[in-house]
């Protein structure tokens, strides 16, 4: 990927990832591979939120002060990874694109397991359903959504219908560094030659400018509403000792407000077995690209 004059310095990672690719349940999917396998030592999976990528984790790759092996996945159609084909996307599929990645790259032994926002709540949900693959778990805030109740489906329904007929677009971007300045407005606390460097896994560049990797289905309303109890069924039988990490910006107040009270969150993860909690200071929802060296620092601890 080449930078434009325009560019700030750019972000120079210290452990060098080998792109590979994948066939998970039909679709070529995209999976970055930091190190190399350590005998006696699991692989630290690691996947991304909502409308991110894999390489969002270089940061804290770099901070981790064990080279361990590292493997984050795009997610279908985010980053390099094919899109479905299909006119919006299912949360089960996270979970059988994700099973499918472990038996691929440790399909004889556990993992250590880390997700972000719709990657931890993925990673939740499956170290429940499969709890035998989960060695750790960590959770980096993937509160999860408001209960919805039934009588909400019909006006859900009829908006994914009238939603089908006028699918959504993403906005192109001029130059790469127009990408990196959208990062940073989204995320103030990240730095210029970090956003450099994101935007080029980011976005790519077609006739009509840059384009985010990201298929504008995924931006379709959810037919399938979510349903707390089905959800905690599944965090209920987590047996890995399992982080929760947030920022000290209580994002979760400030996104969903009275919708999703912080109480009712605290009563789901009270739900989890074997927790642990940490707040990083000075961070929001991006705290992987805010705090690294912190989260690292906690990661080696929790993971050790």
């Amino acid at each position: 990927m080449s930078y434009s004059a325009d560019m700030p310095d750019v972000y120079t990672p210290r452990r060098v990832h080998r792109d590979e690719f994948l066939t998970l349940r039909g679709l070529r999917h995209h999976v970055l591979r930091w190190g190399q396998p350590l005998l006696g030592q699991p692989p630290l999976v690691m996947v991304h939120g909502w409308m991110d990528v894999g390489a969002s984790f270089q940061f804290v790759v770099d901070a981790l002060a064990q080279a361990r092996e590292v493997i984050a996945l795009d997610w279908r159609g985010f980053g390099l990874s094919e899109t479905t084909g299909a006119d919006c996307y299912w949360f089960p599929d996270y979970l059988g694109d994700l099973d499918a990645l472990l038996d691929a790259v440790s399909p004889d032994a556990p993992v250590d397991l880390l997700g972000h926002s719709m990657g931890g709540n993925v990673a939740m949900s499956y170290a429940g359903v499969r709890p035998q693959r989960i060695r750790r778990l960590v959770n980096l805030e993937g509160f999860g959504m408001p209960d919805v109740a039934p009588a909400a489906a019909p006006e859900r329904l009829a908006r994914w219908l009238d939603e089908l007929k006028e699918p959504p677009s993403l906005r192109p971007y001029a130059t790469l560094a127009d990408v990196a300045e959208r990062l940073r407005k989204t995320n103030p606390r990240l730095p210029a030659d970090k956003a450099a460097w994101l935007a080029s896994h980011w976005a790519r560049e077609t006739p009509v400018g840059f384009r985010l990797n990201a298929d504008p289905a995924h931006k379709l309303a959810n037919p399938v509403l979510y349903r707390k109890a089905e959800v905690l069924a599944c965090w209920q039988r987590i047996t890995a000792p399992t982080l929760w990490v947030e920022g000290s910006d209580d994002q979760l107040t400030r996104f969903w407000g009275t919708r999703y009270p912080r109480e009712d969150f605290e009563a789901r993860l009270a739900l989890v077995p074997h927790l642990e909690r940490t707040v990083l200071q000075d961070a929001g929802h991006m705290l992987h690209h805010d705090q690294p060296e912190a989260l690292a620092a906690r990661l080696h601890a929790f993971l050790a």
